[in-house]
């Protein structure tokens, strides 16, 4: 299992920050109101991809120079962000991003990582068949594979956790939206470091809800579709590796329906005039369903990326649930 002390951790914000600025952590009194608990934001939509993967994007792509450097480049899988991350990153150390994503993916995602330098390819109903794919193209054209979860990708994730921890020590719980699990895994091993006793709550949606299912059986379980707007947690095969660390390092899982996070969504924008993608926003639509129990404990929010087309959002804003 995965570990990380101190040093590493802080070694690894030090290279992060070479090329990602810190994130703020912001209180936000009308969050509060809405909650009752003592709410403090980890803007990762502030990150220079406008999601927190791309912290992961700078660790491995370093740890490739130093550890295969003659590989021509990377090939991964991504509904976006991963894929922004990944390809800024390598484009930067010179290297080719091949991106698989699937078929009817997110249109300005997709753009945005044109612009940092990817090649795309459509490929597949959803994420983990576009990840097959990926993989082999990756080992047919001699690339490096880039996995959804990997000790580099997670090593540079945590950096956004060991920035809030450092600035609040104290947090009771932080709630952390899970897709492939770097997010989470990255918070609980950042606290670990610390030794701090804060509580990790993972959150999933109630349409694509393996992980919840797989920590209830103590084994893996897959499902046969993933099906929620909130593409960044849109993930149906559980990871074996981040599984064996939220199952023993997180306090639970919580699953929010599409509704919710489409409620938490509108709330991010009246309250703090930030635009949250869906899972940006589960974080705070499960807070917001155990607002009783975390009513006055000072909470942490991960608004883990803002990346949403304006249709989506427009409907949104309007009052809708996208796909409903």
């Amino acid at each position: 299992m995965i570990r990380f002390t101190a040093d590493e951790l802080d070694a690894a914000t030090t290279l992060v920050h070479r090329l990602v600025p810190p994130t703020p952590q912001h209180h936000w009194p009308l969050l509060s109101e809405a909650t009752g608990a003592e709410v403090w934001v980890k803007h990762e939509n502030h990150a220079p991809t406008g999601a927190f993967k791309v912290r992961g994007g700078v660790t491995f792509v370093d740890w490739l120079r130093r550890t295969a450097p003659d590989s021509p480049g990377i090939c991964t899988a991504t509904r976006g962000n991963h894929g922004q991350s990944q390809a800024r990153a390598a484009r930067a150390a010179g290297l080719r991003a091949l991106i698989y994503m699937p078929k009817g993916n997110s249109i300005e995602k997709n753009a945005a990582m044109r612009a940092f330098g990817g090649e795309l390819v459509e490929h597949g109903a959803d994420f983990d068949m576009a990840k097959d794919e990926a993989l082999r193209v990756a080992e047919a054209e001699g690339l490096t594979f880039v996995p959804p979860f990997h000790t580099e990708l997670v090593r540079g994730v945590a950096t956004y956790a060991w920035e809030m921890f450092r600035a609040h020590s104290d947090l009771d719980t932080v709630y952390v939206p899970i897709g492939c699990g770097s997010g989470i895994c990255g918070t609980i091993l950042a606290r670990d470091a610390l030794g701090l006793a804060t509580r990790v709550v993972g959150v999933v949606s109630t349409g694509a809800d393996c992980v919840q299912r797989s920590v209830v059986a103590g084994q893996l379980v897959e499902t046969n579709s993933a099906r929620t707007f909130a593409d960044g947690i849109a993930v149906r095969i559980p990871v074996r590796d981040a599984y064996e660390i939220y199952a023993a390092g997180a306090d639970r899982i919580v699953a929010v329906s599409d509704d919710d996070i489409a409620a938490a969504m509108r709330l991010y924008y009246t309250a703090t005039h930030n635009i949250a993608e869906g899972a940006g926003a589960a974080a705070l639509a499960a807070l917001m369903q155990e607002r009783e129990a975390m009513a006055g404990r000072k909470v942490g929010l991960v608004l883990s990326g803002g990346n949403i087309d304006i249709g989506l959002y427009g409907q949104v804003l309007e009052g809708e649930t996208p796909g409903a």
